[in-house]
């Protein structure tokens, strides 16, 4: 009969045992991937249109969108509607700006002409 000391030896045995023949199926790390390089989206429209419909509106990624924050090429704009929900929660850094007021006033925004807007809701 096993006394607790083995019974603890055995099950520690079994786990370790467990662990690597778990961590010999996973595969093997390949090369690193290159960091995420910052690809200003081509505009269709000239410069100062709005895009008028969402289709038209470049999208970025958001790794793309985080460099960009992070090297100071761009900065980060929540449009949704309600103030709450931006106090609630929203990407460190994001300014608040609601959709309504670009589509109605974009003339007048206080935003940086040298960096990229990037803006975003959910």
């Amino acid at each position: 009969m096993l006394d607790k000391k083995n019974h603890i030896f055995l099950a520690i045995a079994c786990l370790t045992l467990i662990t690597l023949a778990c961590n010999a199926l996973l595969p093997l790390p390949t090369e690193q991937s290159a960091p995420t390089q910052i690809i200003e989206p081509v505009f269709t429209q000239s410069q100062g249109n709005i895009p008028q419909s969402e289709d038209a509106v470049p999208r970025v990624t958001v790794e793309e969108a985080k460099v960009a924050l992070d090297s100071g090429a761009a900065v980060i704009v929540d449009v949704r509607t309600s103030q709450a929900a931006y106090e609630a929660s929203h990407i460190a850094g994001a300014l608040f700006i609601p959709l309504d007021e670009f589509e109605i006033n974009i003339a007048s925004l206080d935003l940086p002409k040298d960096q990229w807007i990037i803006t975003y809701c959910t």
